[in-house]
């Protein structure tokens, strides 16, 4: 799997400063952001963050190019609709000899890993003799598993990424969407640290965990996972 940060709002953090300050002032945006300190723009974004100012929140994007990762996997990313996303086609792009992705438990079973791989290959096989039938790739694809490997870009702003991270980082996660989302968040808190200093689980952002009889339990451990 591969999780890179490709763009993001320039000076996210004096963005969202200067967004919630104009709300309350009597001149321009352009002109409150270049008077501004940095130590205003921290201390501002520490209250905002704090008071759950949400929707300043929205001003900054971020941008991932995903790639490595499973159809079951953008299956769920894609529900999470406030946010942008560009898709490898296979209805355009040929599957000949697409890559897959391999759940860790299947791989500690080597009989499991063997029905698996070989379901591969015979799918492999068959797309590639339904497409030499002159089957059109965009019906040749009704072949493939969910196990094939896509590359997605997606953009998010602050407010959906916070949420994003408050479900997808959690220990009930699915495990493959879970390893992404925590990918993400490393890659955020180097570009915007005050903005995702409190990012991640619902039990991390919120203190405590919303899943009553479902918890991990953990707390501990993920607190100081995050911590670290």
């Amino acid at each position: 799997m591969k999780v890179k940060l490709i763009k993001y709002t320039s000076e996210p953090e004096r963005t969202v400063a200067m967004a919630a300050r104009l709300c309350y002032s009597s001149v321009g945006a352009e002109e409150l952001s270049e008077k501004m300190t940095d130590e205003q723009v921290e201390k501002l974004v520490k209250k905002i963050v704090g008071m759950g100012h949400a929707s300043t929140l929205e001003h900054v994007t971020f941008t991932f190019a995903i790639e490595g990762v499973s159809r079951v996997l953008t299956h769920q990313l894609v529900r999470h609709r406030i946010a942008s996303y560009s898709q490898q086609s296979q209805r355009y792009v040929a599957e000949h000899d697409f890559e897959y992705i391999i759940p860790p438990s299947i791989t500690k079973n080597a009989a499991a890993e063997k029905k698996f791989t070989e379901l591969m290959s015979l799918i492999r096989k068959t797309y590639d003799e339904l497409t030499t039938m002159d089957i059109p790739k965009e019906d040749a694809r009704y072949v493939l598993a969910n196990a094939t490997e896509t590359k997605i870009v997606a953009t998010f702003n602050t407010r959906s990424l916070l949420h994003f991270f408050s479900l997808r980082c959690c220990n009930r996660a699915q495990w493959e969407i879970r390893a992404m989302a925590n990918m993400m968040l490393k890659e955020v808190k180097k570009a915007a640290p005050l903005l995702f200093k409190n990012a991640g689980p619902s039990c991390i952002a919120e203190g405590k965990c919303p899943e009553g009889d479902m918890t991990c339990g953990k707390f501990e451990q993920m607190i100081k996972m995050h911590e670290e």
